[in-house]
């Protein structure tokens, strides 16, 4: 994570304000994985258990609302849902995971979609693990994060609905996460908190992204000198 307050971090922030100022739009959702399409650009997986809040997260990096949707049924989102940002980047919203009110035949059905596309997806350049911030890691994130240390599949853990927890009380989450993280193999060392009600987080999320995006195009880049 950029120190903040520095030239680096005030050249990723923008970075990724103009990488999310360009247009946004919803390529397909997969139910199988030959489904799949072509993987043209770098891809980031929003991943989590059921009613995390990977949908809102999305709405917010998008800065508009509806772009994906949101509910407070858990598993309603039951494909990949792939948006392409500015031409730069794929942003994959996933089933969510660890939902055991749902059909055992359903639930085995999205388990397998989604870890057989983290374990195998070419492109993919980082996993945000979304946990909710009043609770913590559980038992399923644990398993999650086994399977891409095995894969090998770089990972950010990014705190939900940190409004909801006060600022005492979020930051000993955070240190808590970053002494698990700091001896777990793939896991980004420094946990993002982030609440997309307030924003918080939301620019440096964004920068995060930007960062493993392909490369900005030089003709973006002199139209914003100018």
């Amino acid at each position: 994570m950029l120190e903040a307050g520095t030239e680096a971090e005030a050249a990723a922030l923008e970075a990724g304000r103009r990488m999310f100022a360009r247009p946004v739009r919803f390529l397909l959702g997969v139910a199988r994985l030959d489904q799949l399409p072509p993987a043209d650009l770098p891809e980031v997986a929003l991943a989590g258990r059921s009613n995390v809040g990977k949908s809102s997260l999305l709405n917010a990096l998008m800065g508009r609302s509806g772009v994906a949707r949101t509910s407070n049924t858990p598993g309603r989102t039951r494909e990949l849902n792939f948006f392409e940002v500015g031409g730069r980047l794929v942003l994959v919203d996933m089933p969510g995971y660890g939902y055991a009110e749902a059909p055992k035949a359903v639930v085995e059905a999205w388990t397998r979609l989604v870890f057989t596309y983290l374990r195998g997806r070419p492109g993919l350049a980082l996993v945000c693990l979304l946990v909710d911030a009043r609770h913590g890691l559980k038992a399923s994130d644990r398993e999650t994060m086994k399977l891409l240390a095995r894969a090998a599949v770089p990972y950010l853990v990014v705190l939900t609905k940190a409004d909801l927890l006060r600022p005492v009380d979020l930051e000993a989450r955070l240190a808590e996460l970053r002494a698990e993280l700091a001896h777990t193999p793939g896991a980004l060392p420094e946990p993002l908190a982030t609440s997309a009600k307030t924003r918080l987080g939301i620019d440096r999320l964004r920068a995060e992204l930007a960062a493993r995006a392909a490369p900005e195009p030089v003709a973006v880049q002199q139209g914003e000198r100018s």
